[in-house]
């Protein structure tokens, strides 16, 4: 039945938007995506890609500024080799590197085992604290110039994904600027030859409680893997109107090359003359938070919670709000997580149990939230699933009032100050899309239920934090890791500790003209991103006809 349903949503809603837009007679005709066929050489002169990242930008691109031990990749692990070749665990808490040689920072500096030393003595006096990274690392030995052993204080079974984002800087930098010192991922601070990645940040910055609207990039002529990158010059716009941004890419050369679009812009990015639609499976999430510090009294009430989780009908958001681009999720966390589709398996979505409209269920329901006005916070790029979900819950008396922003961050800064209570927009409920940032591991919906953490909205709650202690411990596939895992989601479900609703596909528009595949994460591989001899920033002349028709659906694993 779930299939036939997306089925009949496809047609539907490419029918009607064909044949508004086509006569009845002309049969709509999709040609198959060849643009890999023109591709264009490495760095062609002219070579400019635009790109809109409404959600953690910062983490998006850090690694095409940065170099770190790992990078992002599209594998099992989440994570490849960038500036170490190979690694080994010692034992619990000793995990040693052997570097790769010849690589040098933008500004020229060489990178060895003395720079890692350096950049974490940094890191000590001022880690990130969204994990628990700064309080287990302890030191790091260097066993010769380029092999180095980091030693912990304790087993820490994500120490691997962890070291994704320990990035290096300059010397210049760190002196300058220091290490990250925040409650989110890094990047730079300031434009300037500072990192080691395939490109140059040269204008703006990204970073999670501060950016630029856009942040200019250019190819790092001395990035150590001679096949990358592959464009000269990249601009990444953190803010745009997100109706703007998909007009941009499906009618105007030059303007715009890659947006996320609405789940309902599908057909018109089809049938559009310069954009193709991509589709791609994703471990990202919509976070919706529930301001139990200081919103609604009645959010402290767990009755409450579960009754506005009980009221949607998630089946119905899949259908009609995502248009069959999700999948339906017990709690915040994709089910492409390892070890979430077993846990999954006793912990069941809300609406499974009773059907929310039912009459009977209906008229419990609105017993308990009939009346209830809650405060949304929310960006603009998510008004879509907004008005799914006031649907849904005006049937059970629930009002939502609506506080629009462009920007992430308005949402962060209160986001992160409102477990202090220190938050200056009144909130119930808050909404933020939470990319995979740590690399196929649930980590990354886990951590907003670790509630003396600055992500949290959650009350104090020892028993969860002791979980989260627990699976601190225990790395993917070990012994145990099932068994937590299936703790912190069963507590997170019988809590309602946060508003659960499908975690979505990666949905782009894309210029017809540039070769592209997401990660599944939140990472965009800026530096395996392509253009063709056709694309506007490399072509002469005006752009053929025949490459105007519609593409068909790309799908991308």
């Amino acid at each position: 039945m779930r299939l036939f349903g997306i089925l009949l949503s496809y047609l539907v809603v490419f029918g009607c938007y064909a044949d508004s837009i086509r006569p009845s007679h002309e049969p709509l005709e999709l040609r198959y995506d060849d643009s890999e066929r023109r591709a264009a050489p490495q760095l062609t002169s002219g070579s400019h890609l635009k790109l809109y990242i409404p959600s953690l930008p910062y983490l998006y691109v850090s690694h095409a500024i940065n170099g770190a031990l790992f990078r992002p990749a599209n594998n099992e692990r989440g994570w490849k080799y960038d500036l170490a070749v190979s690694h080994q665990k010692i034992n619990d808490t000793v995990y040693e590197f052997k570097l790769r040689q010849g690589v040098e920072f933008q500004d020229g500096t060489p990178f060895d085992a003395d720079m890692v030393l350096l950049n974490m003595e940094y890191f000590k006096k001022k880690p990130f604290v969204y994990s628990k990274m700064h309080e287990v690392f302890d030191y790091v030995e260097k066993i010769d110039d380029f092999t180095i052993r980091f030693h912990l204080t304790q087993k820490y079974g994500i120490f691997l994904n962890d070291l994704v984002w320990v990035q290096f800087y300059t010397p210049t930098y760190l002196e300058k600027f220091g290490w990250n010192g925040k409650p989110t991922c890094p990047n730079l601070a300031e434009p300037g030859p500072y990192g080691i990645g395939p490109y140059i940040l040269t204008e703006g910055y990204i970073e999670g409680d501060r950016k630029t609207p856009k942040a200019e990039l250019v190819a790092n002529p001395n990035y150590w893997d001679s096949n990358y990158p592959k464009i000269e010059r990249i601009t990444v716009y953190t803010e745009y109107d997100s109706v703007q941004a998909k007009n941009d890419v499906l009618y105007k050369e030059n303007a715009l090359d890659i947006t996320p679009i609405a789940f309902e812009n599908k057909a018109e990015t089809v049938l559009s003359p310069h954009g193709k639609l991509l589709v791609s499976p994703s471990t990202d999430s919509y976070a919706i938070h529930i301001n139990m510090r200081n919103g609604h009294p009645k959010l402290l009430d767990k009755q409450v919670r579960l009754a506005l989780n009980q009221a949607l009908n998630r089946e119905y958001l899949l259908y009609f709000v995502y248009e069959g681009e999700a999948q339906i999720s017990s709690t915040l966390a994709s089910p492409h997580f390892p070890g979430i589709q077993e846990a999954s398996q006793s912990i069941k979505p809300y609406d499974e149990y009773n059907d929310p409209y039912a009459p009977e269920e209906q008229a419990r329901l609105k017993s308990i939230l009939d009346g209830l006005t809650l405060k949304v916070l929310t960006q603009e790029r998510f008004l879509f699933l907004w008005r799914g979900i006031q649907y849904q819950l005006g049937k059970v008396g629930v009002t939502l009032d609506l506080n629009v922003t462009n920007t992430e961050t308005v949402i962060f800064n209160q986001l992160l100050t409102t477990n202090a209570r220190q938050n200056t927009i009144d909130w119930d409920l808050l909404i933020w899309g939470n990319d995979d940032w740590f690399f196929f591991h649930p980590w990354t919906a886990f951590f907003v239920y670790r509630t003396h953490n600055v992500w949290s909205t959650v009350f104090p709650d020892p028993i969860m934090d002791s979980y989260i202690e627990e699976m601190f411990k225990v790395a993917v596939g070990e012994p145990g890791y099932l068994s937590v895992v299936k703790k912190i989601m069963q507590r997170a479900h019988d809590n309602a500790y946060m508003f659960f609703v499908p975690t979505p596909n990666k949905v782009f528009a894309v210029n017809k003209e540039v070769i592209y595949t997401p990660y599944k994460m939140a990472s965009v591989p800026l530096w395996e991103i392509e253009l063709t001899t056709e694309h506007p920033s490399i072509r002469k002349g005006d752009y053929p006809e025949r490459l105007k028709q519609p593409v068909a659906i790309i799908y991308k694993n």
